[in-house]
């Protein structure tokens, strides 16, 4: 099968038979772009995934598989959701399914314990933490029981929103008060940070840049707030060409505030390092269509 995830800054694919991961793929294409000021999924927001998804279709053998397709917060939140998904439908011939917050946090969470216990990684409670491009999901898991909270911000709305009004430090102010009053904390816990900021934090630290990402070199990385201190003081200090290099095309700007949620989420939580795993909603799809 391939599963994909229409998030709210990427769209990522990935083959899995059940046991033996495949092919993968992933484009930025901003479905939330100015999201926060017309509430809709521009023009231009939908022919991006769709020339995402033509593009995926050299590089994976959709005829060949079945295809699971979700979308999380953008769609959400947009009030012309059913226009774009079928506009994106009628092109490509892919569906998407629009998922809520609290299946999207649980098929996440599948993904990283999944991975977690691939890697010989089993902490006995932990804080999850999956910073979307529209919404950022808090999950606290222990033996006894699984609480989340969604919080919709993320680092496409967040900066976005922030860029215009001039608010970025108040933003990231309220991001961290509600972390602080609405997350489950748990004692002698592990902070695990999944999604493309905490990924490409640690890609940065690990000398990869955006074209040479090796996710078996990122996942179980040890993430310090220290490291994430500098790596954003380093990016701030780059241009744009350059920094782009290290972040991607489309990410340049939006990675910095990106970095400081990230670094609100230690901060809130009392965190000082964090475990990085690549796996998310993508791979939760995969692993749940195989009841795995």
């Amino acid at each position: 099968m391939i599963a994909i995830d229409l998030g709210s800054n990427t769209i990522r694919f990935i083959e899995f038979d059940g046991t033996v991961w495949g092919k993968s793929f992933e484009k930025i294409v901003r479905t939330a772009e100015s999201l926060h000021q017309t509430r809709l999924i521009g023009v231009q927001a939908i022919g991006r995934i769709i020339a995402a998804i033509e593009e995926a279709k050299i590089h994976l053998d959709f005829a060949a598989h079945t295809v699971v397709a979700y979308t999380t917060a953008a769609m959400r939140m947009a009030e012309n959701q059913t226009d774009a998904i079928n506009a994106i439908e009628a092109a490509t011939g892919i569906r998407f399914l629009i998922i809520d917050a609290q299946k999207e946090a649980s098929l996440t969470l599948k993904a990283v314990r999944y991975r977690l216990d691939k890697l010989g990684i089993e902490p006995s409670a932990f804080v999850m933490a999956d910073i979307g491009g529209g919404s950022t999901e808090l999950i606290s898991a222990d033996h006894e029981s699984v609480s989340s909270i969604s919080i919709n911000q993320g680092i496409v709305t967040l900066s976005e929103s922030a860029d215009t009004s001039g608010l970025l430090s108040e933003k990231i102010a309220a991001f961290k008060e509600r972390i602080v009053s609405d997350t489950r904390k748990i004692e002698n816990s592990s902070l695990v940070l999944t999604a493309g900021t905490p990924t490409t934090i640690a890609a940065y630290l690990n000398g990869m840049d955006y074209d040479h990402y090796d996710p078996r070199r990122i996942n179980g990385f040890v993430l310090t707030l220290e490291g994430c201190y500098r790596v954003y003081e380093q990016l701030l200090s780059m241009d744009e060409a350059t920094r782009r290099r290290y972040v991607g095309v489309g990410r340049e700007n939006l990675i910095m505030a990106g970095i400081l949620m990230v670094t609100a989420i230690y901060e809130a939580l009392g965190y000082t390092e964090a475990i990085i795993i690549d796996d998310g909603l993508r791979e939760g799809i995969a692993l749940d269509f195989f009841d795995r």
